[in-house]
């Protein structure tokens, strides 16, 4: 019984952590507000979109897994020490699954970050 309770909370998990992926994947190309007075628009959205290339060099899978995986440790180790083998997969799961998107959301930010900074770069005075 403690076996297909296991194998259910790896299947949830499993889910929710994809659909974690899919929305944070959304935000990926947020656009910064910036003071468009006196500017081309047209040599803005290309820079825009090379400023977005750049950031989409950051790769948010990899911090979530990063994340997800010290979330699991620590997840497991505190469901030992509080309880049962059943907590101890729990525990990992709650742990894989909100390290995971903590991890997601900091590659995000770093992502909104590298945009801002590059259209700083070329002289656009963004606002946020």
């Amino acid at each position: 019984m403690n076996n297909i309770n296991f194998e259910t909370s790896q299947a949830f998990i499993k889910t929710i952590t994809i659909t974690s992926f899919i929305l944070l994947s959304a935000c990926a190309n947020k656009t910064p507000i910036v003071d468009t007075k006196g500017i081309d628009i047209a040599a803005y959205e290309r820079d825009l979109s090379e400023c977005q290339h750049y950031a989409n060099q950051v790769n948010t899978g990899e911090a979530a897994a990063k994340q997800g995986a010290v979330g699991a440790v620590t997840g497991a180790v505190l469901g030992a020490i509080i309880g049962n083998r059943t907590t101890v997969g729990q525990g990992a799961g709650v742990g894989a699954v909100s390290g995971s998107v903590r991890g997601g959301q900091k590659a995000e930010h770093k992502k909104e970050h590298v945009i801002r900074n590059c259209l700083k770069g070329r002289g656009y005075r963004v606002l946020g």
